[in-house]
């Protein structure tokens, strides 16, 4: 009976690695055409698909468009350098478009009066390095806040006005 209590050194090793493994990210600071922090996201990929998380700071209050966007390159003061929305599905834009939806469009971002606000939305499906169309591809990846809510609808942007923010995406 003792001998059924007994355990080993494989039994330990066997829980260690019956875990879940740690789901692969990449993280972004969002900066203001003028260099100033403006935020930070993180995507983490799971099972169900990739998990974005923003948190925003000192934008201006209001609805604003968060989008992933194609390139992972943030050049002041517009940001274009980081190209359309990320696409790989060659799908028109938002989720109201009956031909949508892009995979890196993302539901608005609600800011505060002190211009701070958070969104959190998981990509279903989406992988970040591995897959038929990985988010970090040769160019990368970044994440966009804009001036304006996404209608969800006009392709290819959403009406979603300028760039005020910009991230680049950066395997940790």
């Amino acid at each position: 009976m003792l001998g059924a209590c007994a355990s080993d050194n494989d039994g330990a090793a066997s829980a260690a690695s019956a875990a879940p493994p740690a789901g692969l990210t990449a993280k972004a600071v969002l900066m203001a055409a003028d260099g100033s922090e403006k935020g930070a996201a993180e995507v983490v990929e799971s099972a169900a698909g990739l998990t974005v998380s923003i948190k925003v700071m000192g934008l201006p209050a209001g609805t604003h468009a968060a989008h992933v966007h194609t390139t992972g390159v943030c050049t002041a003061p517009d940001f274009a350098s980081a190209g359309g929305h990320w696409n790989p599905t060659k799908h028109q834009h938002g989720k109201d478009n009956p031909q949508g939806m892009h995979m890196g469009d993302m539901p608005n971002i609600l800011l505060g009066a002190d211009g701070s606000g958070t969104l959190e939305y998981t990509i279903p499906g989406a992988k970040l390095t591995s897959g038929d169309a990985p988010l970090l591809d040769a160019d990368g990846a970044a994440i966009v806040i804009h001036a304006a809510a996404d209608d969800m609808k006009t392709d290819p942007t959403g009406n979603a006005g300028g760039r005020l923010a910009c991230g680049v995406l950066t395997a940790v």
